[in-house]
C-alpha cells in the first residue's frame, strides 16, 4: 500500500516542479517575442496552471483510463469553484469587477452546458475534440482583441503583475536556449509526474476497493488543481480578487476545451455513466450556484465562502458514501 501512495506523492510533486519549469519557460519566451503583460496572461499563463491536470489526463487517456482523465476534468472543475473559491472568500470576501460577471463567467457557464451535451452519449470522439479546441481557440483570439480595445488600465495592470509572480526570473532570461531547457525539462518532468500519478492513482483504487472515477474527481483532481490553489490565495491576498476569481474561471476553460479536447483527440473517450448522470450535473450545479453569490453585491461573502466550501463537503461525503 505504501509504494502506491508514494507514486501519488511523487507523482504530484513533479507535476507542480514541471508545471512551474514549463511555465516559466513559456513566459519568459512569450516576453521574449515582445507580447504584452496581458495578451501571456490571457495565453500563457492561463494555461499554465492547469498544465498539470493536461498531463495527467493525457497519459490516463493514452493508457486507457478513461475514468481518471474525464474524472480529472469534472473533479477539478468542482473543486476550483466550491473549494478554492470557497477558501478565498472565507479567508477574505472577494470583489467582483473588470470582465468577470459580463462576459467571462457566462462563457463558462456555457461552455459547461456544452461538455454535458457533449458526455450525453457516454463519450467523447475527435469530432466533439475539435469542436471543444475550435471553442478554446476563437475564445482566447476574442479575449486577446478584447484586451487590445477595452481591457482597463487596472486589469492591463494586474495581468502584468501576475505574469511577473508566475514567470519568475523567467522573464529577465535572454538566453535562448537557458528558456528552451525550462520548457523541455518542464515537459519531461511532468511526464514522469503524471505517469508516476496515474500508476498509483489506479493502484490505490484497486487496493481501497474504490473505482478509478473516484480517485480521478478527489485525489487526482484535488492534486493536479494544488497550482491553482496557490496562485488564487495569493492574489486573494494581494487585494487581486479578480486575478484570483479569473484564474479558476480561466482554469475551468482550458479544463473543458484543452484538456477533453486534447485527449480525445488522442484517443476517443469513454465517459463513465456515473460521471454523465450524477458528477457532470454537480459540475454544472456548483457553476451556476456561483452566479448568484458573484451577483449579489458583487462580492463573495465571507458566509458564502462558507456555503460553496460546505458544498464540496457534501459532494465528497455522497461520492465516497
Amino acid at each position: 500500500m505504501l509504494i502506491p501512495i508514494l507514486l501519488v506523492i511523487v507523482g504530484l510533486a513533479l507535476l507542480a516542479g514541471g508545471g512551474e519549469l514549463l511555465l516559466r519557460g513559456a513566459v519568459g519566451l512569450a516576453s521574449r517575442m515582445r507580447l504584452t503583460p496581458a495578451i501571456i496572461g490571457l495565453t500563457v499563463v492561463a494555461a499554465g496552471t492547469s498544465v498539470p491536470e493536461l498531463a495527467v489526463s493525457l497519459i490516463a487517456s493514452v493508457e486507457g483510463q478513461t475514468d481518471i482523465a474525464v474524472g480529472n476534468v469534472v473533479g477539478s472543475n468542482i473543486f476550483n469553484v466550491v473549494f478554492i473559491l470557497g477558501l478565498c472568500a472565507l479567508i477574505k470576501p472577494l470583489t467582483i469587477g473588470g470582465n468577470t460577471i459580463r462576459l467571462e463567467y457566462p462563457v463558462m457557464a456555457l461552455v459547461t452546458l456544452m461538455c454535458l451535451a457533449l458526455i450525453n452519449d457516454g463519450s467523447v470522439n475527435r469530432l466533439d475534440a475539435v469542436l471543444l479546441l475550435t471553442v478554446y481557440v476563437c475564445f482566447t483570439a476574442y479575449m486577446v482583441a478584447l484586451v487590445r480595445d477595452q481591457m482597463s488600465a487596472t486589469e492591463v495592470q494586474e495581468f502584468g503583475a501576475e505574469v511577473k509572480d508566475l514567470g519568475g526570473d523567467a522573464p529577465t532570461v535572454k538566453s535562448l536556449p537557458v528558456l528552451l531547457a525550462f520548457v523541455l525539462g518542464g515537459i519531461a518532468v511532468l511526464g514522469a509526474g503524471a505517469q508516476a500519478t496515474v500508476t498509483g492513482a489506479v493502484d490505490l483504487a484497486r487496493l481501497f476497493g474504490l473505482s478509478e472515477r473516484v480517485i480521478g474527481l478527489t485525489i487526482v483532481a484535488a492534486g493536479t488543481s494544488l497550482p491553482e490553489v496557490v496562485t488564487s490565495l495569493v492574489s486573494s491576498f494581494r487585494g487581486r480578487d479578480d486575478v484570483a476569481i479569473g484564474n479558476v474561471i480561466g482554469s475551468n476553460l482550458f479544463n473543458i476545451l484543452g484538456i477533453l479536447g486534447l485527449s480525445a483527440l488522442i484517443s476517443p473517450l469513454a465517459v463513465n455513466p456515473l460521471i454523465v448522470a450524477r458528477d457532470s450535473w454537480w459540475m454544472l450545479g456548483t457553476t451556476l450556484l456561483l452566479f448568484p453569490l458573484m451577483y449579489t453585491g458583487f462580492r463573495v461573502m465571507r458566509w458564502e465562502g462558507g456555503v460553496l466550501l460546505a458544498t464540496y463537503g457534501v459532494y465528497l461525503a455522497l461520492l465516497l458514501v
